[in-house]
């Protein structure tokens, strides 16, 4: 057993730390609360206790629900459950494992986490838990290869396309299966905008209220390919990066700024609201993804969300931007029966028709074999092309170095270039993208 010494939790991984048929491939509680116990017959020698605490304010009273469902069903077994107030994590779980009866089921959600935290969590490698997971993209690792966490559910993002517009224009989303099939369609669109009554991409703004779109999320597609050609994910910032997968990402703005309602120069001002543009049926693509579809759902009949397809070899294969910080530990401080306990009740989670579908319905998708499909289609896409065998495009973005200030340069080297597009102009945005890497990095960690 080890003995428990404060920590400090880092949570989190946004900015700061900074989410059809398929292309074929090979209201939330801040209160801490805790559930009450309730027996009836049991169909399973269990016992043991399991106490969960839980990352998502949102997700409070269908865990609290999903516990209760549990103990009712096996009552040797107690489960409590306390969900941390909104962005008192860190907080929460010092002072909890701090306790005699710490928490057994926790959340490790980053790689910094895992430096805090790993040494307190049971190895999940080749555990039952884990043999249901449908992909290790979530998953993290500590030097010497433990298992300490696992992901239970995720975001996505890519290009959501209004599927009615496109087959309205003539062609069908089956057709979109890699850069050149997606700029074919969406010129077309674009040089037919006036027959058509509507364009192929919303304005893609570079204003403080929509620039992450592509200083961001974007950008992730460059780091990703760079991460990719690694051999391995990155665990921490690299001091630098090459640029290699610029052009690429050339590629695919230049598609959206030029094939757009508005004219480039336009952007930098913004104002625009590309997602309105998007309900309102006046364009076919937007740049966004898992965290929009409650904006679309409702007011777009068909949408899908499909890869950021940039001209990569290979990028037929390519599923969509995914990553997660709700990963979720075992603490191997509990006992051996309250490991167990606690395992069993994660396997049940995920794997029992009634508490998986409810797990879906609070957290859009969970990565596991089997779960049922949520009604975010943006996340059943992301599933879909896992199932499909596709890679999943990990959110490298997330260590961007000194993020604000890189982001504003990025800004500021697109504005200059979407006023006045040319080979000089495209330098000066690779420079802030490439040389702002290294320097914002060497600010940060001298």
């Amino acid at each position: 057993m080890k003995s428990i010494t404060r920590r400090s939790f880092i949570g989190g991984t946004g900015a700061g730390l900074a989410a059809l048929s398929l292309a074929a491939c090979g209201g939330s509680s801040d209160s801490s609360s805790s559930s009450s116990s309730s027996s009836s017959s049991n169909d399973e020698d269990r016992s043991g206790n399991v106490y969960w605490l839980n990352f998502k304010p949102e997700f409070d009273t269908a865990a609290q629900e999903l516990a209760k469902d549990y103990m009712e069903k096996y009552p040797n077994v107690s489960v409590k459950v306390q969900t941390a107030a909104s962005g008192t994590y860190e907080q929460t779980l010092t002072s909890e494992m701090d306790k005699s009866e710490a928490p057994t089921l926790f959340v490790i959600g980053n790689t910094a986490g895992v430096k805090e935290w790993g040494d307190y969590a049971m190895d999940l490698k080749d555990t039952d838990i884990a043999n249901l997971l449908n992909t290790d993209a979530y998953n993290l690792t500590d030097d010497s290869g433990k298992l300490v966490s696992i992901g239970y559910c995720y975001e996505a993002y890519g290009i959501v396309v209004n599927t009615d517009l496109v087959e309205k224009a003539g062609h069908s989303i089956d057709d979109i299966k890699d850069f050149a099939s997606l700029k074919t369609v969406v010129e077309d669109i674009h040089s037919r905008a006036s027959e058509l009554g509507f364009d192929a991409f919303v304005a893609t703004d570079l204003d403080s209220a929509a620039s992450w779109r592509v200083t961001g999320h974007l950008a992730n597609l460059e780091y990703y390919y760079e991460e990719k050609d690694s051999g391995e994910k990155w665990t921490e910032a690299p001091a630098t990066i090459t640029g290699k997968y610029l052009p690429n990402y050339k590629n695919l703005f230049d598609l959206a700024i030029n094939n757009s309602l508005v004219e480039p120069n336009t952007l930098a001002t913004g104002g625009h609201d590309p997602v309105t543009e998007f309900t309102d049926g006046k364009a076919a693509f937007i740049f966004t993804g898992s965290f929009g579809w409650a904006d679309i759902k409702g007011k777009v009949a068909n949408s899908k969300c499909i890869p950021y397809y940039c001209g990569v070899d290979g990028e037929e294969n390519a599923g969509l931007n995914c990553g997660t910080e709700n990963c979720w530990a075992i603490n191997d401080n509990a006992s051996d029966e309250d490991k167990k306990a606690t395992m069993d009740f994660m396997v049940w989670l995920v794997s029992d028709p009634d508490a998986a579908k409810k797990m879906v319905a609070g957290l859009g998708v969970i990565p596991y074999k089997n779960a049922p499909e949520g009604d975010n289609q943006y996340l059943n896409d992301a599933a879909e092309y896992t199932d499909k065998g596709c890679y999943i495009m990990d959110w490298a973005t997330n260590f961007q170095p000194n993020v604000d200030n890189y982001r504003q340069a990025l800004v500021s080297a697109l504005d200059a270039y979407t006023a006045n597009p040319s080979d000089d102009t495209w330098a000066d945005v690779k420079t802030a993208f490439v040389d702002g890497w290294a320097s914002n990095y060497k600010q940060v960690n001298g």
